[in-house]
């Protein structure tokens, strides 16, 4: 397929995809825990990059990190200054998302030492948690459950088997929103990183298990409607698009982004109309993107060799929406496993 032909949303090449997914897994690790790795000083070049972007973007990243060993939670400006340890334990720490204030953040933790993000709707192997952004006042707020993201100041929605809840914290009542049990066009799927929308009228979803693709659950109407495949879909902001990791691009991954209306693309797309990011070079194989609070910045992992989430090495960048893909810096320089970045700017709001 070229990318100036028309797609509709599902209709990329299959063929091409299980043929992708079929390479991934030759290149990824299953060597069981992550590596620790090392500090790779940056050059001059980079180091003036990195200063350059953190006096604009002016905000903090969490993410999670093996460099200790196993996987952490650690923040760092923008510049990727101030490097800070907040979680310590044998436990896997990951899927980190700041809080609306930026105040504390939720994050998923295993049950019991290492487990693969293979597993992360296995809900008997995760809890989930909120720390402060300093690391203090840990609180575990959900037994038996993954996927937590923030859906307001004090309410978070998360994954437990087959089924989507919502919960008030720290002590109120769980409320289911949906099941895939029992849903033709799902099919039992496992659900992944729900993302509802700001109203609640819909929730952007990453299908795994029995079917493997993105798409818009419509909660009034109990509808699926089909995105494209890939993973780690979103909504932008503003809410008036969603963006995901679609296999295809230079490093057999890249951003796409889509609008939407009520719940569904608001017509035909071109590859290169959805085309969002795509980082040039060798290392560009692309997951985990997360835009900042006002949609103008956004932070991902790259990697240039492997796939596994939680074993290759990835290393976090930072972009300016809207700018050269070439202007995006990075972050890191540690050979360890950097996932799930997340960003928070102080007084960012939608536009």
């Amino acid at each position: 397929m070229t990318h100036s032909s028309k797609v509709s949303p599902l209709n990329f090449n299959r063929s091409a995809f299980s043929l992708a997914l079929a390479l991934v897994s030759a290149c990824s690790s299953f060597t069981g825990e992550p590596p620790k790795g090392s500090e790779d000083a940056p050059e001059a070049a980079e180091l003036a990059a990195m200063k350059a972007i953190g006096a604009k973007a002016h905000g903090l990243i969490v993410w999670s990190s093996s460099r200790t060993g196993n996987h952490d939670l650690f923040t760092m400006k923008t510049d990727g200054s101030d490097v800070t340890q907040i979680t310590r334990g044998d436990a896997v720490d990951w899927f980190p998302r700041f809080s609306p204030d930026g105040s504390k953040i939720v994050f998923c933790r295993s049950k019991k030492g290492w487990v693969s993000e293979r597993d992360a709707n296995n809900s008997d192997k995760w809890d989930i948690y909120t720390v402060g952004v300093d690391g203090s006042n840990l609180v575990k707020v959900v037994d038996s459950g993954s996927w937590a993201s923030w859906i307001g100041p004090s309410e978070i929605v998360f994954v437990r088997g087959t089924g989507i809840f919502r919960k008030q914290l720290p002590d109120g009542a769980e409320t289911a929103i949906m099941n895939s049990d029992g849903v033709p066009d799902l099919d039992g799927a496992l659900l992944q990183q729900p993302e509802v929308s700001r109203d609640g009228a819909f929730i952007a979803i990453t299908l795994r298990g029995s079917k493997r693709e993105t798409g818009i659950w419509n909660v009034a109407k109990k509808t699926w409607n089909p995105t494209g495949l890939g993973c780690q879909i979103n909504w932008t902001p503003d809410q008036s698009k969603v963006y995901w990791v679609n296999p295809t691009g230079n490093g057999g991954s890249q951003v796409f982004r889509m609008p939407v209306t009520d719940g569904k693309a608001a017509k035909e797309y071109s590859e290169d109309e959805l085309k969002f990011m795509d980082l040039p070079g060798r290392r560009s194989h692309e997951y985990f993107p997360q835009l900042s609070a006002d949609g103008k910045w956004m932070v991902w992992g790259v990697t240039q060799r492997g796939h596994d989430h939680d074993t290759a090495d990835y290393e976090i960048y930072l972009w300016e929406v809207g700018t050269s893909p070439e202007s995006a810096v990075r972050l890191t320089h540690h050979s360890g496993n950097d996932r799930w970045p997340d960003l928070f700017i102080s007084g960012a709001v939608a536009q």
